[in-house]
């Protein structure tokens, strides 16, 4: 992730949003967020609620449940906004966006702007546009199959503290399995490479695989 504050660039990029006039009404110091494919744009695990417009570049937005059932909830590109809902509700603990390929958002910091923002018509119809949308994609909203490994890798990944499953017993009871098909995919996962095991009921993703 690379932030850019230079201003000519900024001003260039917020020039050929289709949304300029409104983002030309607002007193914002905004700055470019560029990432690479394969980054997380927004998590819950991020600590800074931002406001992003993808201008460049395309996402993948999807929930994980708690049984590391992955749904797939839409697809962004230029023009979809990040952070729209943050406005007005805490963030979803459960939702991921991830960048599809290099990607560029115009961003501003939302707890710094909040009362602003809430005060500007212009702004809330394109949120309210935004939200109306995606509440009607969710509708129609199926999980994605996966096989018990994929939803364990997925379960680590994004459900465990650094990555590292602790308790054979507990994660088998989120995960809607027996404790020994559990053990056979760790087994199975540690053999592959997947995972490394730390100690009795304790493995830890890789290094690779957690960064993909």
């Amino acid at each position: 992730m690379e932030r850019i504050y230079d201003k000519e660039k900024i001003a260039v990029c917020i020039a050929k949003s289709k949304y300029h006039d409104v983002l030309d009404s607002l007193e914002i110091d905004f700055y470019l967020i560029k990432y690479e494919k394969g980054e997380l744009v927004s998590s819950p695990f991020q600590n800074e609620f931002l406001f992003q417009i993808v201008e460049e570049g395309s996402i993948n937005i999807y929930f994980i449940r708690d049984d590391g059932t992955r749904y797939s909830l839409s697809n962004g590109t230029a023009g979809y906004f990040l952070g729209d809902m943050d406005i007005f509700y805490p963030r979803s603990s459960h939702v991921y966006a991830e960048a599809a390929e290099s990607l560029t958002c115009i961003s501003f910091s939302i707890e710094k702007h909040r009362e602003m923002l809430l005060s500007n018509n212009g702004f809330l119809e394109l949120v309210c546009s935004s939200l109306s949308a995606k509440m009607g994609m969710m509708a129609t909203v199926e999980a994605a199959p996966a096989s018990l490994t994929e939803r364990v890798m997925s379960y680590m990944k994004y459900k465990c503290g650094d990555k590292t499953l602790k308790g054979i017993e507990q994660a088998a009871f989120h995960l809607h399995c027996s404790a020994r098909q559990l053990q056979r995919v760790l087994n199975q996962s540690e053999a592959a490479g997947l995972v490394r095991k730390l100690g009795k009921g304790t493995y830890r993703l890789t290094d690779g695989f957690a960064e993909k």
